[in-house]
């Protein structure tokens, strides 16, 4: 299917409304707060130039007037030198790269509505509008010699009524009939491929989808990318990741392939058939002769073990390189001599970044510290540029070299250099099954062990993503300190970075043991002289949020209130519910209908709903109605269930959010609400 090229603007058309810069903040009470949070700069996407000598990356700040984010174009010299600016819009510049030798700067803009390609000269100067793509690019990926580009847009999935009753033109409706008919926040009415078109760093042409008369998404919904592309050294071939499925069988496998597409006649192979997980994240050495990727075990487990595959090009052989590494990898990068890969990957409550030789296997940590590492894009074979975060800082761009950190960026020094902030402690707490659980504990800023303060269980969500030294716009371990808690967040079962058992322990077993780590740690802190075993709270979002309810009902008063976000309430209305069913049927089990699927029938039997008798503690609830995933019926359902049971309880629906909070106001008017509610119940 050809995508049709409309006039999308001018290359000069920018929005109208004030271009959002770094906003003036000082601190009115030397802590961090809201305002705080809301002033810092978000940096990301730190690219190296072909030289080595520059990094090109954005900073996003946010505006509550106009109630968006804006972000520009930034690069700096690899020494730390030359903080330029390169754009100045009221327009948010994304997914940029280096080109012509590092001359060129290629991103994505909005024009009218739309994202479109465009380019300007590495000084910020020349700025020219590239693509006018009717439904606009979603991502793009430059070939290596340059003279091709492939353009991620969307094409049409759904029926609409038109389709079957021309007659009909006003009729507005959905017409289903399989499955996955919406997902994540959005209903599937367009799907995204990869389109290959001639560029000549100024235009594009001769536009044609490789995957035409496909009715499959790659990229795959919902956070597929650029990532998810990669082209050959040469020039001549393509991978990209898709899973060609549709329906009920699209909604119950996470079975994706690598495929392989010969630009020169057209040809498309399977290079992962018979590999039942997800297969993502493709990446051709610099020699050419080889292709890393990440790929799980099992169809139907996303939060399966990410290995890293290697495919000997010339022979078609396949090596698991990490076969004998029982943790999970998040990102890879080849080193330009072909010899080794870096990766990052969640490893003991932090997430440092290694090297592993191709040949020898061997592992090597060359970043590690109390910080979470995201990002790679190498210099040499032993410098590369990364950032890190932890509890008490968002992202800044670091160089690595032989194990020396180096960091290169300070955004948002200024308004640290305002605040004293709290500390971080790591404590390992033992299980009641006898296993070291590590735990971090965040203290308040100017922590006294002579007074008693309010306590926070946090509950991650996932269920299986890491509690390690993470930074978050809401749940901000930062911002609930620095308001007087201390913060209990356990690495409780389930949780990446401790091998694949202690991962794969939650699956069919969502009221079990994950459920008594978290008491585990909320047991071994409240016996601490400073903290108030009466004013203790417990708090999460999604798989986080069922563990809110399940603990309203299971908890022997340990907590005064409670706060759910997005939480599954009623297993079985989720069970149904739910589009993501692969999901469902991994960790729950099976269907409600299954009656003689044991681990199926003690997961709906264990549902937070049946134990509401139970429920004393006080519970806000919130939710978004453009979650799909957990529909904001179930925060209803919880609500109701609260007030009808005489437990004090507030809700708070937002209309235009997904299952998180992205909106700066109603970010805000969720931290307040979020610190109302405890300051309320737990001081």
């Amino acid at each position: 299917m050809a995508i049709s090229i409309l006039a999308a603007g001018s290359s000069e058309a920018l929005a109208d409304n004030q271009i959002i810069e770094r906003p003036e903040f000082k601190s009115q009470t030397g802590l961090f707060d809201i305002d705080a949070l809301q002033a810092l700069g978000r940096v990301s996407s730190p690219v190296v130039s072909p030289d080595g000598k520059k990094i090109l990356f954005g900073i996003s700040y946010e505006s509550v007037e106009q109630n968006k984010s804006n972000n520009e174009l930034y690069v700096v010299n690899t020494d730390a030198s030359g903080l330029t600016r390169l754009t100045e819009t009221a327009q948010s510049e994304n997914g940029a790269v280096w080109f012509d030798n590092g001359n060129k700067i290629a991103f994505l803009a909005a024009v009218d509505g739309k994202q479109q390609l465009w380019v300007m000269n590495s000084d910020g100067s020349n700025r020219q509008q590239v693509s006018k793509l009717e439904k606009g690019v979603e991502a793009f990926v430059i070939s290596p010699d340059e003279s091709k580009i492939i353009l991620v847009s969307t094409i049409k999935f759904e029926r609409t009524p038109q389709d079957i009753y021309p007659d009909l033109p006003l009729a507005n409706a959905h017409i289903v009939d399989d499955l996955m008919y919406k997902h994540w926040d959005e209903w599937v009415t367009d799907i995204p491929h990869p389109f290959i078109a001639d560029f000549n760093g100024s235009e594009i042409t001769n536009i044609h989808d490789i995957m035409e008369g496909e009715l499959f998404e790659a990229p795959m919904r919902p956070f597929g990318g650029a990532e998810s592309i990669a082209w050959s050294p040469d020039s001549k071939k393509v991978v990209y990741v898709s899973r060609k499925k549709t329906g009920l069988e699209y909604s119950i496998s996470t079975d994706s392939n690598l495929y392989l597409y010969d630009v020169a006649n057209g040809t498309t192979e399977n290079l992962t058939e018979g590999m039942n997980g997800y297969d993502t994240n493709p990446a051709f050495s610099p020699d050419g002769k080889s292709l890393a990727w990440l790929s799980m075990e099992h169809d139907g487990y996303e939060s399966d073990k990410n290995r890293i595959f290697l495919l000997d090009l010339n022979t078609g052989v396949k090596t698991d390189l990490t076969a004998d590494w029982d943790y999970t990898v998040d990102e890879i990068a080849w080193t330009p001599d072909s010899k080794s890969l870096w990766f990052i990957a969640p490893h003991q409550g932090v997430t440092p970044i290694f090297k592993i030789n191709v040949k020898s296997k061997k592992i090597t940590t060359e970043a590690e510290g109390i910080w979470d590492y995201t990002s790679l894009s190498p210099i040499s074979n032993d410098v590369l540029i990364s950032m890190r975060h932890s509890m008490l800082y968002p992202n800044e761009i670091v160089k690595i070299s032989k194990g020396n950190v180096e960091q290169l960026t300070f955004t948002n020094k200024e308004i640290f250099d305002q605040l004293t902030l709290p500390t971080v402690e790591k404590r390992l707490f033992t299980t009641t099954d006898g296993k070291q659980m590590t735990t971090w504990v965040v203290l308040p800023p100017n922590f006294d062990k002579n007074k008693k303060y309010p306590a926070i269980l946090y509950c991650q969500g996932g269920p299986q993503q890491a509690v390690s030294q993470m930074w978050s716009y809401r749940w901000n371990f930062n911002l609930m300190a620095s308001n007087g808690y201390i913060v209990i967040a356990p690495n409780r079962r389930g949780l990446p970075g401790f091998g694949t058992e202690w991962n794969a322990q939650i699956s069919k077993d969502y009221p079990g043991q994950n459920m008594r780590d978290y008491l585990t740690a909320v047991d071994n802190m409240k016996v601490e002289p400073y903290v108030d075993e009466t004013k203790i709270g417990a708090v999460g979002a999604s798989y986080g949020g069922f563990s809110v309810y399940w603990l309203a009902g299971n908890h022997d008063n340990r907590f005064a209130c409670l706060i759910a976000h997005a939480g599954i309430f009623n297993m079985e209305a989720q069970y149904l519910e739910t589009e993501e069913m692969w999901f469902a049927n991994w960790d729950m089990g099976g269907a409600p209908w299954e009656k003689d699927n044991a681990a199926a029938q003690r997961t709906f039997e264990m549902s937070p709903h049946k134990f509401v008798d139970k429920w004393t503690a006080p519970i806000l609830i919130t939710h978004g109605e453009y979650d799909f995933r957990i529909l904001a019926s179930q925060g209803m359902m919880a609500f109701n269930a609260a007030r009808l049971r005489g437990v004090p309880a507030e809700m708070v629906i937002f209309p235009d959010e997904n299952h998180w909070i992205l909106k700066p106001q109603n970010a805000i008017l969720w931290q307040r609400v979020f610190f109302r509610w405890l300051d309320h119940w737990l001081k």
